[in-house]
């Protein structure tokens, strides 16, 4: 008989359980949801670097070429030079100003 006591209180508190209303939670008023600002416009002369370069000029293989024209640019403008040796020390992918 305990048994069944034991048994059917547990079966009671589990239904009781998935019974019971999820939590509500009453909505606040008199706060204005603001939106977050735009991020400012990148134009084209922001964005710099041999990526945007590449798809800029038209034949990106001309950038690898010592004797292509003057609207290619020149490797300064594309490698990072280190101060304290002179040496370059990367290249630079992709350039934002703002």
């Amino acid at each position: 008989m305990k048994t069944y006591l034991a048994f059917g209180l547990l079966i009671i508190t589990a239904v009781a359980g998935m019974a019971a209303p999820a939590t509500l939670t009453a909505p606040i008023r008199g706060q204005a949801v603001r939106k977050p600002a735009p991020p400012p416009p990148i134009y084209r002369k922001n964005v710099q670097g041999v990526i945007p370069r590449a798809i800029r000029g038209g034949n990106p293989l001309q950038m690898l070429n010592p004797r292509a024209p003057a609207k290619y640019g020149t490797a300064e403008q594309s490698v990072v030079i280190d101060p304290e040796t002179g040496k370059w020390k990367g290249i630079k992918l992709f350039e934002i100003f703002f």
